[in-house]
């Protein structure tokens, strides 16, 4: 099995591979659209600003590769939102993938409980509905850090409460997408990864 992890302008990539090696799964990271479209299975990670990484993804066509990937492609964190149809962040337009909007977290207006933005830490995802999920992942703690969000819409595969119940997970045919980091989420994320390997 060939498992290509796409190699752009943002962070992250090396910790997913580390992840990968640790599940003894063997992969490449590479920008090279031979490559990621004779893959199995396609990794598209990131950590990183909106407007800037919709910018490179276009001047290096990496946005038209991504639509017209048949095979399972699972997006993280940055990935997931560039999945999505816009973006505060930079106000842009990104993939479409998913008809989503993705929004700013909003402090609440008493913030009693000192709650801050970015989240950053660990949180539980509810409500799962994905072939990445089994039931031993209900409820489970996963590691989050991010200062956007997508709300609660059609392709919601799991949800997470901060400030307000969100999209944490999605999900619309050969596409998949996590908000938190699988690969920094301990036993549980390599059960997610591993589930996405298998599908």
């Amino acid at each position: 099995m060939k498992i290509a992890i796409i190699k752009y302008n943002a962070g992250n990539i090396q910790s997913v591979s580390f992840a990968l090696d640790r599940l003894g799964v063997e992969h490449i990271i590479t920008s090279d659209p031979e490559e990621i479209k004779s893959a199995d299975k396609v990794i598209f990670p990131g950590v990183g600003e909106a407007s800037t990484t919709m910018k490179y993804l276009k001047e290096q066509k990496l946005d038209e590769l991504i639509l017209s990937l048949k095979q399972p492609v699972l997006g993280i964190c940055l990935g997931m939102q560039l999945m999505c149809k816009h973006s505060e962040e930079g106000n842009v337009d990104c993939l479409g993938i998913f008809d989503e909007e993705v929004k700013k977290f909003q402090l609440p207006e008493n913030n009693t409980e000192n709650i801050k933005v970015p989240q950053m830490g660990w949180n539980t995802i509810g409500n799962t509905k994905s072939a990445l999920f089994d039931s031993s992942i209900e409820d489970q703690f996963v590691y989050f850090v991010h200062s956007f969000y997508v709300a609660l819409g059609n392709d919601t595969a799991a949800t997470t409460n901060y400030i307000l119940p969100y999209s944490s997970a999605l999900q619309k045919d050969n596409f998949y997408a996590t908000q938190f980091h699988p690969e920094k989420s301990g036993d549980v994320g390599s059960k997610i990864l591993a589930n996405f390997i298998k599908l």
